[in-house]
């Protein structure tokens, strides 16, 4: 199943990488200070999640914020690096466990301010015992002129064979509301 799961989270990336790269070329906009746009911008984005699980999962469902750091290398592709905090909290409250994620992606704006997006990285549990577990990403989302950023994803969690955790393997649909700031 691990093996699935690696190969599931590569095929999102490598998806997201040529989809961005077969994109047709736009044409560049003049800002008013007579500069061209290239789309080389970065931008920092706070933002509040929460998700559920499947019913199968013994997590109930999860909460967190986070910091992502994204860099625009045209219009429409920027590759993303993200850190925060995510609870997860287990059925009947039996179980509950908190990480720090640190995850690497890329987002492709397939259509205006509309984007695909797959991360992957590491959380590094927080309580005694915990071990770090791979996390892999994919979802959509809409990011406004104005900063906000609606997104909606699935997460996926696995832990080693050998971790005291509560979970060998689960995910969760999520929801993220954000602001970007560019830089």
């Amino acid at each position: 199943m691990k093996t699935i799961t690696k190969f599931f989270a590569a095929a999102l990336v490598a998806g997201a990488v040529f989809t961005g790269s077969n994109l047709n070329a736009q044409t560049m906009t003049t800002m008013d200070s007579g500069s061209t746009n290239n789309g080389m911008a970065f931008k920092v984005g706070v933002g509040l999640n929460g998700g559920l699980f499947k019913k199968s999962s013994p997590m109930e469902y999860a909460y967190g914020a986070d910091l992502k750091l994204q860099w625009d290398l045209t219009k429409d592709v920027a590759i993303t690096a993200s850190g925060g905090y995510t609870k997860l909290k287990g059925r009947n409250n039996s179980l509950d466990f908190g990480f720090i994620p640190a995850k690497g992606g890329v987002k492709v704006f397939a259509i205006e301010r509309m984007y695909l997006a797959a991360e992957a990285g590491a959380g590094f549990g927080i309580e005694d015992g915990a071990k770090t577990n791979f996390i892999y990403t994919g979802g959509l989302g809409y990011e406004w002129n104005n900063g906000l950023d609606i997104g909606a994803r699935y997460e996926g969690y696995v832990n080693d064979v050998a971790s005291t955790t509560y979970f060998r393997q689960t995910g969760q649909f999520a929801l993220r509301i954000a602001y970007n700031f560019k830089l």
